[in-house]
């Protein structure tokens, strides 16, 4: 089997569940990968049970994995403090600790086109940005950014000599 082009990433914010699933099928997304912590979403058909549905209704298979959410502390201080910095040194210090989901995304991504999903329409200001990049750095593959219209390649990162 051939493996897919990228790992993507993509946020709903401001968009219908018709439009953002659209866009997932417009880039041969099979497996959308929720790394919400808690699945919930005041939007109408972004709530885990009904996304799932719309999902399967679309010919897209729906996996949650809580454990590459943001956690709740990290998020509420960011809500306090709004300091970016503190809340990627944060995250990064969980994301750490979580070496078996990003083992398990890595093999969905392996077998499948995948796309991870969070609520932030900015990419560079999401966690699941820095979840693509972990799986990528990990030696899978290169991260892409599926936005309301274009789809948005990460520039290739070099490693320090």
């Amino acid at each position: 089997m051939k493996s897919p082009r990228y790992l993507y990433t993509a946020g709903y914010e401001g968009m219908t569940s018709e439009a953002f699933i659209s866009r997932l099928k417009a880039e041969g997304v099979k497996t959308l990968v929720d790394v919400r912590e808690l699945p919930l979403s005041r939007k109408a058909g972004f709530s885990k049970t009904a996304l799932s549905k719309l999902l399967a209704d679309r010919g897209i298979a729906y996996v949650h994995m809580p454990t590459l959410g943001c956690p709740k502390a990290v998020r509420d201080r960011y809500k306090v403090d709004g300091d970016w910095k503190r809340y990627t040194v944060s995250f990064m210090a969980h994301l750490a600790t979580q070496r078996a989901a990003l083992a398990e995304l890595a093999k969905i991504g392996s077998v499948t086109t995948a796309a991870l999903m969070c609520f932030e329409a900015d990419y560079t200001r999401c966690h699941r940005t820095y979840v693509a990049r972990a799986v990528s750095q990990a030696g899978a593959l290169p991260v892409a950014h599926i936005t309301a219209r274009i789809v948005i390649p990460e520039l290739a990162r070099r490693a320090a000599a």
